[in-house]
């Protein structure tokens, strides 16, 4: 099974570092969170990825194209001209880097990798600027069972302030960060089947318009609940606050 990853957005909400590359190619631990997002799927077993590339895609592609240098030790002889690897371990990943435009939107991206998708029973589709610790296989066999085209991760994001709980002004409870205002929203990670791709009209579509929106009103997106960690890495906020996971080593994602 292929997993498609969006990277090609411009990230205008963390520019501190989107000036310089593309979001997905931001960095946790010293490494993109892209890096960390084919992790997650690949320890699921999922190892083949199409990446849509757009705002500064070559920096994706020079990345990839330097993978196995960046995990090894190197020796250079500059007296013989010569470079020796030490001690590689590069990923068991295959990865298609594919220019999807600068300015096409999220459906659009989706639909100008539909060629790398041919003879694919059902494929993972998710952003490239958030993590989880959600089981893919258990969202795949879900999907398999309900039979619909598409399977949407639904997370219940963490508020931002803390919550007092009022009786008149009396304060009965405090939470500091409680899980959002019982709503669920879309947290990406999505199984479909190539179907769907025949909804999106083309590169000015967004895939959270018409096409999830028309397949919810034919019955055939259902929401697969996840009730553990999610995070999206939509500020410079958000980005720390990643980071300091990562640091203290209790990242929840990392479930490599």
């Amino acid at each position: 099974m292929k997993a498609v990853i969006l990277a090609g957005g411009l990230g205008t909400r963390i520019s501190e570092e989107t000036h310089l590359k593309p979001k997905p190619m931001i960095e946790i631990g010293g490494k993109p969170i892209l890096w960390h997002i084919m992790k997650i799927y690949s320890a699921h077993g999922i190892n083949e990825f199409i990446i849509c590339c757009g705002y500064k895609g070559y920096l994706v592609k020079e990345y990839f194209a330097n993978y196995f240098l960046y995990m090894a030790d190197v020796t250079f002889d500059m007296r013989y001209n010569q470079m020796i690897v030490h001690n590689c371990e590069a990923e068991h990943w295959k990865v298609t880097v594919v220019d999807t435009g600068e300015f096409t939107q999220t459906g659009g991206r989706l639909k100008r990798v539909a060629k790398y998708l041919e003879g694919e029973e059902l494929f993972c589709f998710t952003y490239g600027d958030g993590v989880s610790d959600v089981n893919i296989q258990d969202e795949i066999a879900f999907h398999r069972r309900h039979g619909k085209l598409a399977t949407v991760l639904a997370v219940q994001p963490p508020g931002r302030f803390g919550a007092l709980v009022l009786d008149n002004e009396n304060v009965r409870d405090f939470q500091e960060k409680p899980t959002g205002d019982g709503g669920w929203i879309n947290g990406g990670f999505f199984v479909l089947s190539p179907k769907v791709i025949d909804l999106i009209e083309g590169d000015h579509m967004s895939w959270e318009s018409k096409p999830m929106e028309t397949l919810a009103e034919m019955g055939e997106l259902v929401a697969y609940r996840h009730y553990g960690f999610w995070h999206p890495m939509d500020t410079l906020r958000d980005k720390n606050y990643l980071e300091e996971l990562w640091r203290s080593g209790k990242a929840p994602w990392k479930i490599w």
